[in-house]
This record gives structure tokens, sequence and C-alpha cells, in this order.
């Protein structure tokens, strides 16, 4: 071990209360960096409001969001709207990770079905997810049921891609090592190649939620009563930018949130790996 190495190491050997004492610091630190931009975005759109730089029709002050924001919360209209969109994304969330996580399964295991399946699976990704609104409205009308499929496929597609080329891309010692154990396919794939695999599939499901809380934004735009879709679209059509940057930030705010949610889940199923920033927070 080199002598620069001890030396950096030497305060930290000589009193290891001192590193432990610093351990909340360092941790609260790092909680609240990640505050720094939203605040200086914060300060400075109300400096801009405040001097009148953009009209008020148009960029309304931070107070003026947080009055609307208020306002929407005492007569509960903003309770209502966040459970109509989250009902809605949570079920179709649920139905696009099922899908995805079976088909992910049996094309990253079967180089067969992968040739199958894949292309086009590939070709439909591609296809933008407003194309689809018409369609699913014309198959199953303006009601839930069009807007929970429309939410589940843009969920499926970074769950399936992420899933599918994680288990493609074991490492081929793993399974020679499951294989001379005398696992067979079966058995390889659940003790070998799924928890190898596993930060893949979580890493997918984080950019599959965060694709869900874009689409029920797009489903709820369109023929929607109720439900934070439906808040932007009403500010759009009264003339309330207020409104509609409220419910921008609610639905920021509510995205932050289940991601930060599941990333903790996420850690805590690949808590076995040793990674540089383990334990450092999402």
């Amino acid at each position: 071990m080199s002598e620069e190495y001890l030396g950096a190491l030497s305060p930290i050997i000589a009193a290891p209360g001192k590193a432990v004492a610093l351990a909340p610091k360092l941790v609260a630190w790092r909680g609240g960096i990640g505050l720094f931009l939203p605040v200086l975005c914060v300060l400075l759109w109300q400096f801009v409001a405040a001097r009148g730089w953009v009209e008020a029709d148009l960029l309304p002050s931070p107070l003026q969001v947080a009055r609307t924001l208020l306002s929407m919360t005492q007569d509960g209209s903003l309770a209502a709207d966040l459970g109509a969109t989250g009902q809605r994304l949570a079920l179709g969330f649920l139905f696009g990770a099922l899908a995805a996580t079976v088909m992910g399964t049996l094309t990253g295991a079967s180089l067969r079905a992968r040739q199958f399946f894949d292309p086009l699976l590939q070709a439909l990704r591609n296809v933008p997810s407003l194309a689809w609104v018409p369609l699913f409205i014309i198959w199953f009308g303006i009601y839930d049921t069009s807007k929970i499929l429309l939410i589940a496929g843009g969920v499926f597609f970074p769950v399936y891609l992420s899933l599918m080329n994680g288990i493609a891309g074991v490492d081929r010692k793993l399974i020679e090592v499951g294989r001379v154990h005398g696992y067979s396919r079966l058995p390889l794939m659940w003790r070998v190649q799924l928890p190898a695999c596993s930060p893949a599939y979580l890493t997918g499901l984080r950019g599959g939620l965060g694709l869900g809380w874009m689409f029920v934004a797009s489903a709820e735009m369109m023929g929607a009563s109720n439900g934070l879709g439906f808040v932007l679209t009403n500010g759009e059509q009264i003339g309330r930018p207020d409104q509609v940057i409220a419910a921008i930030l609610v639905f920021a705010a509510c995205g932050k949130t289940t991601d930060w949610i599941l990333a903790r889940v996420a850690g805590t199923a690949t808590s076995w790996q040793d990674t540089l920033h383990r334990g450092e927070g999402a």
C-alpha cells in the first residue's frame, strides 16, 4: 500500500469516531445538493416575473402558481385528479411491465424466439405514441380502457428491451458454472440468468415508469374528463397558464417521487452489487 494512500487514510484511521460523525453530514449534503438547481430555477422565475420581463398571462409568478395549487388542494380537485391519473398509471404500468417481462424473458432466453418476435416489436417501438391514439379510440372508445392500454404500450418497450438484452448478455462463464452444477434450462434461468440481469431489468422498469407518466399525460389530454392531463388541457382552453404550470409541477413531483421509490426498491434488490456509488442514493 502506497505512502500517499496511507497518508490520506491516516485521519480516519487515527480518529474513526470523526468518520462516523461526518457520515450524517455527508448524507445530508448529498440530499441537499439536488435541491440547488430547482431552487435556483424558482428564484430566477420569480425574478423574471417580478421584473415584468414576461407578461403575467404568459408566465405567472411562482406565488400565483402556489396559490392555484393551494386552491386546487382546498377544493379537493387536485386529490381527485391525482387519484384518477394514479389509477390509470398503476394499471397501465402493471399490464405493460407484465407483458414486457414475459416477452423479454422469452426473447432473451431463446434465439429463435428473438428472431421471430423482435423485428416486429422493434418496428412497433418506433411508432410515435400519438399515432396510436386515434386507433385506440376507434377500437376501445374514449374511456379508460384506451388510456390504460396506451400507457401499457409506453411502459412495455423499455422494460422489454432492457430485460431481453440483460438475459441475452449474461456472461457465458456464469452459465457454464450453472451447467457444471447440473442446472437444467429452467433452474439455470431462475438461479443464474435472472439474478444476473436484474440490474438491467430494474433500470428498464424505471424507464418504463417514466414513459408511463408521459403517456398518461398524452392519454388524458385527449377525451378525459378528469386527471392531471385534463387539468393541462382545461388550463390551455380557458387561458390559465398558472393552472397549466401547476399541473406540470405536480407531474414532475409525482414522477420524481415514484422513481425515487422504485430506485430504492432496486437498490435493495441489487444490494449484492459492489458498485462505485453504492448507497449514495438516486
